[in-house]
């Protein structure tokens, strides 16, 4: 009998699992190789950086076989995060990922210039809210109860560390990841020029013993 699914902290064997959930999740939640067609580029900058810079708040949903399936990654300080990537982080895939000579012109430039510019994630409005996070499971492990399980588990990371609040950024017409959240207890958090992007926020504090309501 196969074992069931569970969290555990990510090793360095996940890594190309993790760039899968990621790629497979990363066009408004669906997979994004039609859009972005270098599949090193998406996990670069929304799930490597934190996995090599901060591992001990990366999380894995183990399927049962020690395949990836699911992952949370994130920071406990935004503001340092960026400056490690920037500093660190940068330097390793700039040869694959150059910064641009111009403006972009294509989806695949707009995210090399995200990554080229971390200093993005750090906005005034989320200063009460010092850490963030993505998170991201595969289609066929959603809706089961594992996403909820994810974030209790990097809530409870941080709140552990003395991290009083986390952030996220989503993209606006990803409607099902907003019910997820809001489900979470997240809440919007005005912020000024968002973009295509929706910032939500909520206390790292959880219910002791319980995961937050939710899917």
């Amino acid at each position: 009998m196969s074992a069931s699914p569970s969290i555990r902290p990510y090793r360095p064997a996940d890594r190309s699992a993790v760039a899968d959930v990621c790629v497979s999740t990363a066009d408004e939640g669906g997979d994004s190789r039609a859009r972005y067609p270098d599949e090193g580029l998406m996990p670069a900058i929304f799930a490597e950086p934190y996995c090599h810079l901060e591992p001990e708040l990366a999380f894995v949903l183990d399927d049962g076989s020690g395949r990836a399936v699911g992952y949370v990654v994130g920071t406990g300080d935004t503001e340092a995060f960026a400056a490690r990537f920037r500093e660190s982080w940068i330097p390793r895939v700039a040869h694959r990922y150059p910064a641009l000579a111009g403006a972009p012109r294509t989806p695949t430039e707009e995210m090399v210039g995200l990554l080229h510019t971390p200093e993005r994630m750090v906005l005034p409005e989320l200063a009460a809210y010092p850490a963030h996070l993505h998170i991201d499971l595969l289609p066929e492990h959603q809706r089961r109860g594992h996403g909820r399980a994810l974030m209790h588990t990097f809530l409870t990371a941080l709140h552990d560390r003395g991290v009083p609040a986390v952030h996220l950024g989503m993209v606006t017409a990803n409607k099902a990841a907003r019910a997820f959240y809001d489900r979470l207890g997240f809440h919007e958090i005005a912020v000024e020029d968002p973009g295509p992007l929706t910032y939500l926020g909520r206390s790292t504090a959880v219910a002791q013993g319980r995961a937050p309501k939710g899917s």
